[in-house]
């Protein structure tokens, strides 16, 4: 409606690979004969890693040379903008420890949930005005994230939800979990970001009585980035001065997508995101991506084949 597709996911990929499936076939319309190969892939699995989808393929050979030359993600980075890579991301899973008691007599127990309270708290005093003061010369977007960042993506303790569904259960929590979203820059190594979270925990098990905790990696990328001079990202530079009539703007993702898999695993860095769709509506409640822009986006992924396929010959 209003020119507009609207749902979850409509602006974080569905718009892009419409416009992708639309630009192929239109160039092959107009070139059938053309040198090279075009190959679109639908994979799964992007938000939670992308391990079962470009990454499984990337492990096969289908994003390696000689095979493939050149990548572009649809992802909705705005229909004007050519994104070289994305920030680095360390998901981890932190658990508080206590013991258990009746909810009565909570002295007789040790609250995990008290304890990730203290986390949570020294997280606020010390770690997130320290991670506003570290600033990136990556192009990132939007603003706000050109620093290094931090999500509380979930917390969970107590019984109640496993032994009384939807009642109170009367206990004192003897484990509480947070899963942490720590996105940080080129100039950051993993083992600073990881090191500042643990020397909080760490102190908090040397000052805070009964206090201990344990740390799981859920997942970690390092942050990438392809030259401004790579072929890929020429061609849809010049798709987009044809269809806009302005220099393109090279930004680099807040969060990560599946380019790590192609340039880590796949050895393939001739990569970019491009694609319809505002990046600032991405995971929100009425996300959606224009169909206007979807048309354009297509045009331009057309006119980036035409280079790519007919000037050099090769491999999308």
């Amino acid at each position: 409606k209003d020119g507009r597709v609207y749902g979850r996911g409509a602006c974080d990929m569905k718009g892009g690979l419409a416009a992708s499936i639309i630009a192929a076939e239109a160039f092959m319309d107009v070139f059938p004969d053309f040198t090279g190969a075009i190959e679109i892939s639908g994979t799964v699995d992007e938000e939670s890693g992308g391990f079962g989808g470009v990454a499984y393929l990337a492990s096969k050979g289908f994003f390696s040379r000689p095979r493939v030359d050149h990548v572009i993600i649809p992802e909705p980075l705005n229909k004007d903008r050519i994104c070289l890579g994305h920030r680095g991301v360390w998901w981890a899973e932190i658990e508080t420890k206590g013991s258990i008691a009746h909810g009565s007599m909570p002295f007789l127990g040790d609250s995990a949930i008290r304890h990730m309270g203290a986390v949570l708290h020294a997280f606020e005093e010390e770690l997130y005005p320290a991670l506003d003061t570290k600033q990136t010369e990556m192009p990132v977007v939007p603003e706000g994230a050109r620093r290094s960042t931090m999500n509380i993506n979930s917390i969970h303790g107590g019984q109640t939800e496993d032994f009384y569904p939807g009642l109170p259960a009367p206990n004192v929590a003897d484990s509480c979990r947070t899963v942490i979203d720590r996105r940080f820059l080129l100039e950051e190594s993993i083992d600073e970001v990881k090191g500042e979270v643990t020397s909080i925990l760490d102190r908090l098990k040397r000052e805070r009585p009964k206090f201990d905790y344990a740390i799981r990696d859920l997942m970690e990328v390092l942050p990438t980035m392809t030259e401004r001079n790579a072929p890929v990202v020429t061609a849809v530079a010049e798709g987009i001065r044809q269809i806009f009539g302005r220099e393109p703007d090279y930004v680099i993702s807040p969060g990560t997508y599946d380019q790590k898999h192609i340039a880590r695993i796949g050895h393939l860095h001739d990569c970019i995101a491009y694609g319809p769709g505002i990046l600032d509506l991405a995971h929100r409640p009425d996300e959606w991506v224009g169909i206007d822009d979807m048309v354009e986006s297509a045009k331009v992924m057309a006119i980036s084949l035409d280079a790519l396929l007919q000037g050099a010959q090769g491999h999308a």
